[in-house]
């Protein structure tokens, strides 16, 4: 049985995202990833969209228009990449992303050569 407990506060869902948000903000404010692009989508804005992700995980990762116009080439989906950027949590969603500051691409990433070796079989 559920029951509250006094010596465990009771949280409102906002202030939980809140203090998620400032936890996760805080802590992964200037970080590097490499992974490979995937879902890859430059909107009308000028910001560019897409998920990071390596073989056991994923993240969803936005370059804004400033940002992104400083890229000579536009990152395509199977891209092997190397960001810095920090995260973001949108209360509203609950969901977190890397805000993408800067993007180098390294190649063709390891998940597409699989997806193209298992066409060829």
């Amino acid at each position: 049985m559920l029951s509250p407990n006094e010596e465990v506060p009771i949280l409102s869902v906002t202030q939980l995202t809140n203090a998620i948000k400032f936890t996760l903000e805080s802590g992964f404010s200037n970080v590097w990833l490499q992974g490979e692009i995937s879902n890859c989508k430059l909107h009308t804005s000028g910001h560019l969209y897409f998920s990071l992700k390596d073989s056991n995980a994923q993240i969803g990762a936005v370059m804004y228009r400033n940002d992104a116009a400083a890229l000579q080439t536009l990152p395509k989906d199977g891209t092997q990449v190397l960001v810095r950027g920090e995260i973001n949590v949108d209360p509203p969603s609950g969901k977190y992303q890397i805000l993408v500051r800067k993007l180098k691409l390294i190649g063709v990433g390891e998940l597409l050569l699989k997806l193209e070796e298992l066409k060829l079989k």
